[in-house]
């Protein structure tokens, strides 16, 4: 039996492959990837390749085996998620693995907007296979904003849409050690965790934190949705793209990624990351 986790080499897989080193041992460990040079610092630790891409399901066979526990990490392909997906799903059944753990979004059927409709659609499908389960809900990774410091130190504004709305953000890390936890330990079959940072923050208060980390007045900039869509084309992002973003904002407006359930602390067995040690980090090298 193996932990095998697909996406290995992307920006989760490969901190969950990290976070396992120091758990399992190595040869108990295979990383599902397309580009084996990519993993080849994966593989020189003693961790197994198994090469295979979601677009071309033929490659999945072979990928699982019987008794594997899998961590399918969401394709980043948003608009092609359900039908890859759907590949990884029927190679696992097929293979007959003894979980498959899948990284979904905050609030599952509940979560309204529009990224979330694929995740949806693959918790269904995952449910339909009858494979023993397990739905790692994560919510916002507090790099999706720390990441992209630049622009907002360069124009002194942290712009959004998403008006009073909070995000209970946690660090990237934190959602892969759930992972590991939930592909490691015992009881967590057929159940889904809602995962979130132990505290929501607002726009404003992390432009004030900000602003006390750099000691530069950094406002936040509340815009109409249109507004904030225009920005961000006009950054340089696709319009589809920048449409999801001023969407999830939109929900965060409603409250939908501002829930604090404790399932990743608990999972984790410690505090999530707090905001102001990630903002601290990113500074540090930004």
């Amino acid at each position: 039996m193996s932990i095998v986790v697909t996406g290995a080499t992307g920006a989760l897989g490969r901190l969950v492959v990290e976070q396992l080193l120091t758990t399992v041992p190595a040869d108990r460990i295979a990383a599902v990837v397309r580009d084996k040079e990519k993993a080849a610092g994966l593989a020189a630790r003693g961790v197994e390749l198994r090469i295979a891409d979601y677009d071309r399901p033929e490659t999945l066979t072979g990928a699982f085996r019987a008794g594997d526990r899998v961590l399918l990490i969401s394709s980043s392909e948003v608009g092609s998620r359900v039908p890859q997906h759907t590949a990884v799903i029927d190679a696992a059944r097929a293979a007959g693995v003894a979980q498959l753990a899948y990284t979904g979004v905050l609030g599952g059927p509940g979560a309204d907007f529009e990224l979330a409709a694929e995740h949806k659609v693959t918790e269904q499908l995952i449910l339909d296979s009858g494979l023993p389960y397990t739905f790692l809900r994560n919510g916002w990774y507090t790099e999706n904003y720390t990441a992209n410091l630049a622009p907002v130190l360069e124009h002194g504004a942290v712009v959004s849409n998403a008006g009073d709305g909070r995000v209970a953000s946690a660090a990237r890390a934190d959602y892969a050690a759930a992972a590991v936890a939930a592909v490691t330990g015992d009881g967590h079959l057929n159940t889904a965790y809602e995962l979130s940072g132990d505290t929501a923050w607002s726009f404003a208060e992390y432009a004030a934190l900000l602003s006390g980390a750099t000691g530069r007045e950094i406002a936040y900039n509340n815009v109409p949705a249109a507004v904030h869509q225009e920005i961000l084309v006009g950054a340089g992002l696709p319009e589809g793209f920048a449409a999801i973003l001023v969407d999830v904002d939109e929900a965060i407006g409603r409250g939908l990624l501002a829930g604090t359930s404790g399932d990743l602390a608990r999972l984790i067995g410690r505090p999530t990351t707090p905001l102001a040690e990630s903002v601290t980090a990113a500074l540090a090298t930004a």
